[in-house]
């Protein structure tokens, strides 16, 4: 009988050997694949953070080459303006020397009208 109960501990003691190494083998196997998870996602999460950075590489690139466009564009409004500010002062001054072109003509037609006036009185006194 004692050897029965020594056989039956001996069984229970192999068999509980068993169940350990099985657990330790799926314990084993659970630490592999959250391994493996943890290293798919922070593969996953690099790639985003990789992409983010490279469009932040890129936007910052396209803020400098439009704030180079901006100066450009103002420089050149500029000199649009200086150049239509220039072309009315000229068309200012177009103007005066036409008002003054009038006024001669003016003052000429009236010399003239005179003269004309004059000229005629000395004839008919002339003829008389």
């Amino acid at each position: 009988r004692i050897n029965q109960q020594v056989i039956h501990v001996s069984e229970h003691q192999s068999k509980q050997n068993e169940r350990k190494e099985l657990q330790e083998g799926r314990r084993r196997e659970a630490i592999t694949a959250a391994t493996c998870l943890t290293e798919a996602l922070v593969d996953h999460l690099n790639v985003g953070v990789a992409k983010a950075y490279v469009n932040q590489r890129k936007l910052d690139h396209e803020v400098k080459t439009l704030q180079v466009q901006a100066g450009q564009f103002s420089k050149q409004t500029g000199q649009w303006i200086s150049m239509v500010e220039g072309f009315n002062q000229a068309l200012k001054e177009i103007g005066d020397v036409e008002n003054w072109a009038r006024s001669i003509e003016m003052d000429m037609r009236t010399i003239a009208t005179a003269l004309e006036y004059v000229h005629k009185g000395q004839l008919t006194s002339a003829s008389s």
